[in-house]
C-alpha cells in the first residue's frame, strides 16, 4: 500500500492498481480526486468536502463511487445516482479493494456556541490506516499501524493532539490537517509530538508519499 499526502486533510492510497482518496477539500489540489476508484468523505466542512474536486474525480472515472455520511450524501446523490453510499458508525464495506470500517459520530467541539456536525473516521484494512476526520476518535479494540493525525485546527490544541496519539498508540503518526500551520511553527509542533507522543511521528510535504505495511 502506498500513501500520498495531498494538501491539508486529503490523502491518496493505492493498492493493487486501485486508488482510494479521502477528503478532497477546498485546500486540496484541484485534481486531488482525479484517478480515484473510490472517494471517502468524513464530513461536510469545505476543507474536507469540495463539490468541484469530487465532480472532477467522478467525471474522470465513471466507475468511481463515494462513501460518506448522510449530510454529504444528500448533496451528491442526485448528481451521481447509484454511486453515492451513506454510511455511519459501525458500518463496514469494501471500496477500491480496501476493507473499510466506520468509527465516530460527531465533529470535535469548535466552540460551545457552534453546533456540532456529524463526522466519521475511516479505518482501512483492519488497522493499517486510520483517518479520523475532524475528531479525536479512538477506534476500540483495534491496533493502528498508521494514524493520520489532525495536527492543527481551530478545534484542537497541541496537548490534545499529544494525548490523542498516546490514546491510539499507533506504530506511527503522519500529520494531516496542517495547511494553516505556519512553517516557522512546525518545528515546535514536531518537537513536542516527537518527545511526548510515544510513537514514530512525521510529516509529508504535499505530493510526497510513503509505503505502508
Amino acid at each position: 500500500m502506498e500513501l500520498t499526502k495531498k494538501t491539508h486533510a486529503c490523502v491518496r492510497l493505492e493498492k493493487d492498481g486501485r486508488t482510494l482518496v479521502i477528503d478532497p477539500g477546498v485546500f486540496s489540489e484541484e485534481d486531488a480526486a482525479v484517478g480515484a476508484d473510490a472517494i471517502l468523505i468524513t464530513h461536510e466542512h469545505l476543507d474536507h468536502f469540495h463539490e468541484g474536486r469530487l465532480r472532477a474525480g467522478m467525471e474522470a472515472n465513471p466507475g468511481a463511487e463515494i462513501w460518506t455520511l448522510a449530510s454529504v450524501a444528500e448533496q451528491l446523490s442526485a448528481a451521481f445516482p447509484g454511486r453515492v453510499h451513506t454510511v455511519g458508525e459501525g458500518d463496514t464495506f469494501t471500496a477500491a479493494g480496501f476493507d473499510v470500517e466506520v468509527h465516530g459520530q460527531l465533529h470535535a467541539v469548535i466552540h460551545p456556541d457552534i453546533p456540532r456536525v456529524t463526522n466519521v473516521g475511516f479505518l482501512l484494512d483492519g488497522g493499517a490506516v486510520f483517518h479520523p476526520g475532524d475528531a479525536l476518535t479512538v477506534p476500540e479494540d483495534r491496533r493502528i499501524d498508521t494514524l493520520l493525525l489532525p495536527v492543527h485546527a481551530p478545534w484542537n490544541k497541541v496537548a490534545e493532539v499529544i494525548d490523542y496519539v498516546r490514546a491510539v498508540a499507533p506504530r506511527r503518526a503522519i500529520d494531516i490537517h496542517d495547511s494553516l500551520l505556519q512553517d516557522h511553527a512546525r518545528p515546535i509542533y514536531d518537537s513536542m509530538i516527537d518527545k511526548l507522543g510515544g510513537t514514530d511521528h512525521g510529516r509529508l510535504t504535499p505530493g510526497s508519499g510513503t509505503a505502508l505495511g
